[in-house]
């Protein structure tokens, strides 16, 4: 008669599993993915941008600042003072002195909101100050 707990006890084989080559791809996958992720900068708040057929894509916008329906700004997703936005983009600046400036005022927004912005960005000493605009439907 086979003694079946004996056999079992001669052939006792530990079974490895390697997972060293499986973390090295995932940390490869993730370096991968967060190399190729385009990080989207936005204002925080849902704006309706006016339509200009003439608008022109501007790749280094890195400094944001929105003007809403209500003519409250805001920049870096909170609330400003229109007074603060000289220091706010002065401190956004120091940060990156190469950044241009995109005022994304909303066109139910008050021009002169939206001038007075563009102005205090200009006092701060942002040389490259844009004003947003979407192009129209077609085009």
């Amino acid at each position: 008669m086979l003694n079946v707990s004996s056999s079992r006890k001669h052939k006792k084989s530990a079974v490895e599993l390697n997972i060293a080559p499986l973390i090295d791809m995932v940390f490869i996958l993730l370096i991968f993915f967060l190399v190729t992720t385009s990080f989207v900068k936005e204002t925080g708040i849902d704006v309706t941008r006016p339509t200009a057929s003439t608008a022109t894509t501007q790749s280094k916008a890195t400094i944001l600042i929105a003007v809403d329906s209500q003519n409250r700004v805001f920049m870096d997703h909170r609330e400003i003072d229109i007074r603060a936005v000289r220091a706010n983009t002065e401190r956004a600046l120091a940060e990156n002195p190469d950044g241009a400036v995109v005022v994304v005022a909303d066109r139910q927004s008050d021009t002169g909101v939206a001038i007075q912005v563009m102005d205090g960005c200009r006092l701060a000493g942002a040389s490259n100050v844009s004003l947003a605009a979407a192009l129209p439907e077609g085009q």
